[in-house]
């Protein structure tokens, strides 16, 4: 007897809506969330469906599809009656983050495989750092840190570890926004970034490893006391 709901590809045929309508929900979230990377969307911020629906030419159901999956990245939270906002981070969030960060970052070090060619890219992120920071546009100088730490992971070669880092920086830069004096918190990591990726060149994974340890222990105690 017939199927009378059809075949398997007729099925498949009929999830296309949904499918699409996901698939430009992903595109969506990727761009709000690189808004935050960039510190465009401070945390507080409400996000307007409307306003947001409008620039960007999609529809009310795929916009609250963004923000279902970065609400699931814990980047917007849905408060009742209100709408949704970007998160705001707490004292333990950093605490977790930081433990995150030890493990995927130094993990992503212990594994790379290191080629001039990296290396140079990497060079090129310090450079942008140093550059913002001649500007004294020390929210770029923020960004450029983020992506020194991204450029760091994908020396791993790793799809999984690059994806994972990128929310794991997404919620950094909402941790960012505490700090008072973003050139105090922000300028003494561009030498440090710089020592890390000499280090990597000359003295080998181990070593570089070590410092990025006492870096990120460094930044997490001075995040966490920003909460006091």
């Amino acid at each position: 007897m017939a199927d009378p709901t059809g075949g398997p590809v007729e099925k498949l045929a009929a999830d296309r809506i949904q499918l699409d309508r996901v698939s430009t929900a992903e595109r969506v979230s990727d761009v709000l969330r690189t808004r935050i990377i960039v510190g465009d969307l401070p945390p507080g911020t409400r996000l307007s469906e409307e306003a947001i629906g409008s620039a960007l030419g999609v529809s009310r159901n795929t916009l609250r599809e963004a923000f279902r999956l970065l609400t699931h990245e814990r980047l917007l939270v849905h408060e009742l009656n209100r709408g949704v906002f970007v998160r705001t981070l707490t004292k333990d969030d950093v605490t977790d983050l930081y433990r995150l960060r030890k493990v995927v970052e130094c993990g992503a070090l212990r594994y790379a495989e290191v080629t001039d060619e990296d290396l140079r890219r990497v060079q090129a992120v310090v450079d942008e750092a140093e550059a913002a920071a001649a500007r004294s546009d020390w929210v770029a100088v923020g960004t450029q840190n983020l992506r020194f730490h991204q450029a760091l992971c994908e020396l791993a070669g790793s799809p999984r570890v690059v994806d994972m880092m990128r929310g794991i920086l997404a919620e950094l830069r909402l941790v960012f926004h505490v700090m008072g004096d973003p050139r105090r918190f922000h300028e003494p990591y561009i030498k440090r970034n710089q020592e890390i990726l000499t280090a990597l060149a000359e003295q080998g994974r181990e070593r570089a490893e070590q410092m990025l340890a006492q870096y990120l222990d460094d930044a997490e105690q001075q995040l966490t006391q920003a909460y006091l």
